[in-house]
């Protein structure tokens, strides 16, 4: 008759992972909430992370600033016209109209003495281009290499503008009731102009700082469960506490962590504009924003529980190359969408977890959106991260149950 002698663990030593987590002693904190207090001070004191968000904080004003100085710099135009007032003229309306609203373009006729005298002007860089009259009656636009199309749009409206005030007069009456009746408005059924340019801005704004705080984070987050597994730290905090808290933590540490860059980002960014003065476009912009946070927080919670399950299938950091593959697609696919999907496409993808992140905030902008579709929406993307955050507990817990089997 065989016997079985139990075997002891030692005085201080750790338990077998198979023996599963230790109970948690009445009133201390929850697992999950250990790992994620963990997760942030590791990243707050990390060196790299620091710079990368000061650097890119740079980046982000440096951005606004040269955006606002494009804006307010005015261009000075000069151009060569022979000693005809019709060429002056033409100028001078142009001028007019670079000035209207607010503008700052001027343009500013230079007098040559004869046609010649004009190219030369225009040859020596004197002006940056020359308006002649051939005998003809037609008209001539030239440049040294090349004429600005500054130069040659508002010059072309003017010109029109021009001959058209000239022939009405020849014809005893005026340009205005000549063009009587052909004032033509655009409108859309949904939506409006101004919000499509809205929407635009926003979509390239909001797919930028969603994929570079999941491509920072993500790969954090898979090293991170990889690193553990190769030192067994995994084994260890397994005794201890469930998986599942364990990849929650996790997950919610990196989530919070890249909350807070992204309202250092916005913050920054906001400042900047106001400094600027070009925030015009800030308070429309404000509502989608709203729900950009909102879907950004669900997505990135997706991809935070995919890279989870990405390093708990990869046994070394080298594997993650090779396994990243779907998910940076998925990124890529969210990008895209934010730069240019529209229509039906952007309808489906505005459902679809990850990429609904970037598309249902510029649907939100874009259009009227009844409200129970971004609800919809946030809770087919929660549902799928939950359902991987299980997924990445299942594998975690069978790489254990082989290490054990094989000792």
């Amino acid at each position: 008759m065989s016997t079985e002698t139990p075997v002891k663990e030692r005085d201080g030593g750790a338990p077998s992972p198979a023996s599963g987590p230790r109970p948690q002693p009445p009133g201390t904190q929850p697992p999950w909430l250990i790992v994620t207090l963990r997760e942030v001070m590791i990243k707050a004191k990390d060196r790299s992370y620091a710079i990368s968000t000061v650097v890119t904080l740079v980046l982000i004003v440096a951005g606004v600033v040269f955006n606002a100085f494009m804006m307010n710099r005015g261009d000075d135009f000069t151009v060569a016209v022979q000693s005809d007032s019709a060429a002056a003229a033409v100028v001078e309306l142009a001028d007019q109209a670079g000035q209207a609203d607010d503008g700052n373009v001027t343009f500013t006729a230079v007098v040559a003495a004869s046609a010649d005298a004009a190219v030369e002007l225009v040859r020596a860089e004197e002006a940056d281009a020359a308006l002649l009259r051939e005998t003809d009656g037609s008209w001539q636009l030239t440049g040294k290499t090349e004429v600005d199309s500054g130069i040659s749009q508002q010059i072309d409206e003017s010109l029109n503008e021009y001959v058209l005030g000239q022939n009405a007069a020849a014809a005893g009456t005026t340009a205005e009731q000549l063009l009587s009746g052909a004032d033509l408005e655009q409108s859309l059924l949904e939506g409006s102009e101004e919000n499509q340019l809205l929407a635009t801005i926003a979509g390239f704004v909001f797919s930028f700082l969603f994929y570079m705080a999941s491509i920072i984070f993500g790969m954090a987050i898979a090293n991170s469960v990889v690193e553990e597994k190769q030192n067994r730290v995994v084994e260890i905090l397994a005794t201890a506490i469930p998986i599942r808290q364990l990849l929650y933590g996790k997950v919610l540490g990196n989530t919070i962590l890249a909350m807070v860059q992204l309202a250092l980002y916005g913050g920054a960014a906001l400042l900047a504009l106001n400094l600027t003065d070009t925030a015009d476009l800030v308070g429309s912009i404000i509502p989608a924003s709203g729900w950009f946070l909102v879907f950004f927080l669900f997505g990135f919670l997706i991809l935070a529980a995919i890279w989870a399950v990405l390093g708990s299938l990869a046994s070394r950091p080298e594997d993650l190359n090779n396994n990243s593959t779907p998910v940076m697609a998925l990124i890529f696919a969210a990008l895209f969408v934010g730069l240019f999907a529209s229509g039906q496409l952007l309808v489906v993808a505005s459902y679809l977890p990850v990429v609904s992140s970037v598309a249902m905030p510029i649907r939100v902008l874009n259009s009227p959106v009844a409200l129970w579709e971004p609800l919809l929406s946030l809770v087919i993307a929660l549902a799928a991260a939950v359902a991987l955050l299980h997924v990445g507990e299942k594998r975690s817990t069978d790489v254990q149950s082989c290490r054990v089997v094989g000792r």
